[in-house]
């Protein structure tokens, strides 16, 4: 909710802001530096038109108690001065989803909230269904992550615990069945991260603008050195690479190609990474190129697809979301991303996007 650029919150059963991301505060005018900290505690419907409160109370109610699976619909939000000041407030759109928790007991409610809708900000037709898809599939996306967390925290929390005060007591056996709880309570928190990533990369608005490719790619390659300071990275990154888009977005996008790069990398040899590109018709053609453990290219149709994996994790193989993000990124800017590769030699990734004005 943090980096969103869509108004998200969640809120509890008894109507009342829990989490509110900074996007929603900017929305209301919670606070004059546009975050949200002042919602929290106070009601959904306090930031509603009067004349629009008694229909979304009880669609609320409708979706607590399991009758309706979504809230999707128009409404006037009143900024946190409207009330006092009789102001009408400003037109707005609610989509909302009930989470569960292990039980299946209600949780609580994943809100979005927009102050235009997709036919509003100029889609029509299949564009229109396919930005309403993109937000439903977020929504699920962070109702499931957030149903998860809880479980998964509990999780670890106890199986540090029990290795903290019982590990010397348990036979081999008993610490290795513990070791493999906590990893895959680690591979989970990960998948859940990545989860979200994609998320976002699908149905965040996009802020394009002139992007420097290269001191983006130099970024995300200090951040693996500094999380991986075992690890010998050598990479080299061609000057003056420019590009139009969305720099949060593509520079998530650059981490999912470089992060692959050393993943696939065998551990005794060092990362090596090359970064190159050219101007060709107003279009940006990268290439990222490493020298890991490479792929058959018969399977080469499985590469972008999420949750495939060309091979183990003893391999590097991670959660298998990591190119479906580039590749979502990329096609939302109107770019294409494909690769080529051997089997023993490397991999090479070509990334065309929209040029940056000189």
């Amino acid at each position: 909710m943090a980096t969103s650029g869509i108004g998200t919150a969640i809120i509890g059963l008894d109507g009342r802001w829990r989490e509110v991301g900074p996007m929603i505060g900017t929305m209301l005018g919670a606070t004059a530096d546009g975050t949200a900290g002042t919602l929290i505690g106070r009601s959904l419907f306090d930031a509603v038109h009067p004349d629009d409160v008694a229909a979304l109370r009880g669609n609320f109610d409708e979706l607590v108690s399991g009758t309706i699976a979504v809230i999707d619909r128009r409404l006037r939000c009143l900024r946190h001065d409207d009330r006092a000041s009789g102001a009408d407030g400003f037109p707005a759109h609610i989509h909302a989803a009930l989470t569960r928790d292990a039980d299946g007991a209600a949780g609580s409610v994943v809100v979005q909230l927009r102050d235009r809708t997709p036919e509003e900000a100029g889609a029509e037709g299949p564009e229109a269904m396919l930005e309403i898809s993109r937000r439903q599939l977020q929504l699920f996306a962070d109702a499931v992550a957030h149903d998860l967390r809880a479980p998964l925290r509990s999780i670890e929390s106890f199986s540090s615990l029990l290795a903290n005060r019982a590990g010397d007591a348990l036979d081999p056996t008993g610490r290795d069945h513990l070791a493999r709880i906590r990893q895959a309570a680690s591979r989970m928190g990960s998948l859940l991260a990545a989860l979200g990533e994609l998320s976002q990369a699908m149905v965040a608005d996009l802020k394009p603008g002139p992007v420097d490719i290269s001191l983006l790619a130099d970024w995300v390659a200090a951040e693996l050195q500094d999380a991986h300071p075992g690890r010998v990275f050598q990479v080299r990154v061609q000057p003056g690479l420019t590009a139009r888009g969305d720099e949060h977005l593509l520079k998530l996008l650059l981490t999912q190609l470089l992060d692959n790069a050393w993943r696939f990398t065998p551990e005794d040899e060092p990362v090596r990474i090359e970064i190159d590109g050219r101007r060709a018709d107003g279009r940006l053609l990268l290439s990222v190129r490493d020298h890991g453990r490479g792929f058959d290219m018969r399977y080469l149709h499985k590469l972008f697809q999420p949750f495939q994996r060309l091979h183990g994790a003893d391999e590097g193989a991670g959660h298998g979301l990591g190119l479906a993000i580039a590749q979502c990124i990329a096609e939302r800017h109107h770019g294409r991303l494909r690769a080529e590769s051997e089997p023993g030699t490397g991999s090479t990734f070509h990334l065309e996007l929209p040029g940056a004005r000189d």
